[in-house]
């Protein structure tokens, strides 16, 4: 069960840190991260890998946490607000719901749930 000071350090790593950087420190080996209903990815240097590609795309990411936050033994509920401004000047804003099961202070597995249309990126104006 992770504590609370855990979960903090987490969510502020979120919101100011690299994304791949924060998966490197806060997830276990054999992590999953699974969005929707898609099949999970599975292993943390596939995590990172497919993070960093993701990344590469960006200018820039912005991460804010909405609280409450929700714990429950070793289950974490945190609802994500993201802006990504992509290289080609567009810009995606999404929320979502990040569904976690922790084994320690690590992240064993992960299930995102949000509306792909938001996905869609809008010109920024």
């Amino acid at each position: 069960m992770p504590s609370f000071e855990t979960i903090e350090h987490f969510i502020k790593a979120v919101e100011l840190e690299s994304h791949d950087e924060v998966i490197r420190r806060f997830y276990a080996d054999d992590a999953s991260i699974q969005e929707n209903q898609n099949a999970p990815r599975v292993g943390l240097e596939n995590l990172i890998k497919n993070e960093q590609q993701m990344l590469q795309k960006a200018h820039s990411v912005t991460s804010q946490c909405v609280r409450p936050i929700f714990i429950e033994d070793n289950k974490v509920v945190i609802r994500w607000k993201f802006r990504f401004e992509w290289k080609d000047r567009s810009v995606t804003s999404i929320e979502e719901i990040a569904y976690q099961e922790w084994d320690g202070n690590k992240i064993k597995k992960e299930q995102f749930f949000y509306d792909p249309q938001q996905f869609v990126p809008k010109k920024d104006t």
